[in-house]
């Protein structure tokens, strides 16, 4: 992070940190709706969570787990949603319950229509959770 609080890039690469810095506590500003838009968000063939391939896509009505790219980490928010795990953690089977049962496939990543998807981390809204 530079002196006035940039967020410093190279190219592809991103150090991240669990240390506290103003970019973290901005909001990410929401503006597309799940209901009346569901066919935007396909649900996972193996996952009880929709994919939202672009973070500034994420639905602000929708309750549900949601898999979202690695990019989001650089607009995550602590406030505003929690990171659940990865579909690492799903295949590992440390999330259970977001286990469609009915899936006879792998559990490596999430899958739409019988085909893979990238790497996602799974997030929910906070306040679906009170």
């Amino acid at each position: 992070i530079e002196p006035n609080g940039a967020i410093k890039k190279f190219g592809n690469i991103l150090c991240y940190t669990n240390l506290d810095h103003k970019k973290r506590q901005e909001e990410l500003l929401l503006y597309k709706t799940y209901k009346g838009n569901e066919s935007d968000y396909p649900k996972y063939d193996n996952y009880d969570a929709i994919e939202v391939s672009k973070t500034k896509d994420i639905p602000m009505d929708y309750n549900g787990v949601m898999g979202v790219p690695i990019s989001f980490l650089d607009k995550f928010n602590p406030e505003q949603f929690e990171i659940l795990g990865s579909d690492y953690e799903v295949k590992d089977g440390k999330l259970p319950k977001l286990v469609n049962l009915s899936w006879q496939g792998k559990l490596d990543r999430g899958y739409i229509d019988g085909r893979r998807t990238y790497g996602r981390f799974l997030i929910q809204h906070k306040k679906a959770q009170k």
